[in-house]
């Protein structure tokens, strides 16, 4: 009978967390205000401090941290080499100075107001550093802000944040105060076993879980990518826990040696439900655990802390923007975005109060102060959008492609390279979608009697919206040096029927969307660059023909590098096969058959 009550109040309990979360999700989305609020909210609702339904909320919250350990490892998932190496300058200079910058000055202010003892002050002020990804991140995507100037810089200091918790969480243990049990690893041990799990990670990546992936895949039985992508992150934190390391740390080492695996997409896509059910426990745990009586005692501490929280995240956040290259109006925004507390702040509040570096009232003390933050957010933003007057029109005014009549091709992008194949494609007699992300363009297109519809289109859900499930074809025409085959595969996986066409801004970009396989890739430059070469050709009076065999032999040749280039991913592969160079292959066009 005792199992029996156990079951039946844990279904009891699941029934008021997962109700709670879902009224007030709903709710606070419908204001605007996020879900991250709507969780925490719920959570003090229920909580033993006010209607207690749902006890014991230790025991939720230890469960419910997988999800922080679920979501480190989707973190690592995207930061494959390749993509650290191109947002290098904004993730590694621009992210550390945000979060140096903004932990260093908010220990400053709470150690000299709060009176607290440097070791507190500093477990407080730097996650006070860190911004809310799981607010920011819906705010970007939302009309295809995450592809803007400032949505780009936005989303390198949140990827730099996110990087930044292992580091922090060290930090907590280092200056720990609780007694240390017995066998448990300390300083330079700590460091090598570091070493040793990193290395076993790394090689259990490439020879173990890779291939085992690979067989999976030829299976195709969809539940063993679940198991797959939860055996990593289980044996990896399991690792990490071992060593006497954060299990976090083997969870995010885990998602990067998979990065660049050819199954990342699924894996995300399979642990990704996971991590937001277990991550929205997370936060209801944390408002369950909130001390209201601290709250209520303190009210205007907290509006103060907060507000001058906001004031110096938004202020040196601006200033920062400025210096790597942003305008005014942009940088303005990106502050107000970025200024309120973030979730993260929670888990290190726990960490530092298990550590016995905070009491358990400072700790609800600076999660309201989080909390409040992060509700200012949504109006923030609205009052970002009435002073960045600099803006030609309010994206509130631009349409969205859902409005779009379906046609039979949509165009990504309607600059110079765009408007060409619009037209043609049009004149053809076919009906084209037009979509692009800067509203200056929309602008300017609109004075010929261009119709634009607004958004980023290498997003799955917009071009949905834009009718992508019934277009025939899809060319991606925008200037976008970063787009590459991650970005692809998604769109193909969801619209098989749909052809892609995407112009390529050099051969290093050709090569980043070759594993799109059955995408048609086109140099912007490369077909003027033979028809300005013809055409001097002719004006020096060249045999017709002799041009003809020297151009098709340029155009087999470089299909010919493009391969070498690709299969040993060296870009100096092949370049005896090109003309001119001293190394390069001879070429007699007389012998040449046209």
């Amino acid at each position: 009978m005792n199992e029996v009550h156990v079951a039946a109040d844990a279904m009891l309990n699941g029934v008021f967390l997962l109700g709670a979360a879902l009224i007030f999700v709903l709710l606070f989305r419908r204001l605007g205000l996020g879900a991250v609020l709507g969780y925490l909210v719920g959570g003090m609702l229920i909580g033993p401090q006010m209607l207690g339904l749902v006890g014991d909320a230790d025991l939720i919250l230890s469960f419910a941290e997988i999800g922080i350990i679920l979501l480190l490892f989707l973190v690592g998932l995207e930061l494959s080499p390749s993509r650290l190496w191109r947002m290098r300058r904004d993730i590694f200079a621009l992210g550390s100075a945000q979060v140096i910058m903004c932990g260093l000055s908010l220990f400053a202010l709470i150690l000299w107001i709060m009176g607290f003892t440097w070791q507190a002050a500093l477990v407080i002020g730097l996650p006070l550093g860190l911004s809310s990804t799981a607010q920011v991140l819906p705010l970007l995507q939302s009309k295809g802000r995450l592809k803007t100037e400032f949505g780009q810089k936005s989303f390198s200091i949140l990827l730099f944040q996110d990087l930044s918790i292992v580091p922090l969480l060290t930090i907590v243990a280092a200056l720990s105060r609780a007694p240390v049990e017995a066998g448990t690893p300390q300083g330079f041990q700590l460091v090598i076993n570091a070493v040793i799990g990193i290395a076993i990670l790394i090689a259990a990546g490439k020879f173990v879980l890779n291939p085992v992936l690979a067989l999976v895949g030829r299976v195709s039985e969809r539940e063993l990518f679940v198991v797959a992508g939860l055996f990593a992150v289980c044996a990896s934190a399991a690792l990490m826990e071992y060593l006497g390391l954060s299990p976090a740390l083997g969870a995010f080492i885990a998602g990067v040696m998979l990065a660049e695996s050819p199954y990342r997409h699924e894996l995300e896509a399979d642990v990704d439900p996971f991590r937001s059910i277990l991550l929205g426990l997370f936060f209801l745990a944390v408002g369950m655990m909130l001390d209201l009586s601290v709250v209520a005692a303190n009210p205007l501490l907290i509006i103060g802390l907060a507000a001058l929280l906001v004031t110096v995240k938004a202020g040196i956040i601006y200033i920062l923007a400025r210096l790597f290259g942003l305008g005014n109006s942009p940088a303005f925004i990106m502050a107000l975005l970025l200024s309120q507390g973030g979730e993260f702040g929670f888990v290190l509040f726990s960490e530092a109060e298990r550590a016995l570096l905070i009491e358990p009232a400072a700790s609800s003390l600076f999660g309201a102060v989080i909390t409040l933050s992060m509700a200012t957010t949504p109006f923030l933003m609205i009052l970002a959008g009435k002073v960045a007057t600099k803006r030609t029109r309010s994206e509130a005014e631009l349409d969205d492609p859902e409005a779009s009549p379906v046609t039979s091709v949509i165009v990504v992008g309607h600059g110079r390279f765009g408007q060409t194949a619009a037209q043609i494609i049009q004149a053809s007699g076919r009906d084209v979608t037009i979509i692009d992300i800067k509203p200056d363009q929309i602008d300017l297109s609109g004075e010929f009697g261009r119709k634009i519809f607004y958004g980023d289109g290498t997003r799955v859900d917009l071009l949905r919206r834009a009718g992508a499930a019934e277009a025939s074809a899809i060319l991606f025409c925008m200037d976008d040096r970063a787009l590459d085959a991650d970005a692809l595969v998604p769109i193909q996986e969801t619209f098989p029927k749909t052809k892609l066409f995407v112009r390529a801004y050099d051969r290093r970009q050709s090569l980043a969307l070759q594993p799109a396989r059955g995408v048609k890739i086109r140099r912007e430059v490369l077909e003027s660059s033979i028809c300005l070469a013809r055409d001097a050709l002719e004006s020096l009076d060249c045999d017709a023909d002799k041009i003809d065999r020297v151009v098709e032999e340029y155009r087999r040749r470089d299909l010919e590098r493009m391969r070498m280039q690709r299969e040993s991913g060296d870009l100096h592969a092949g370049s005896h096969m090109s003309f001119g160079g001293e190394d390069s292959a001879h070429f007699d066009p007389r012998k040449v058959q046209g």
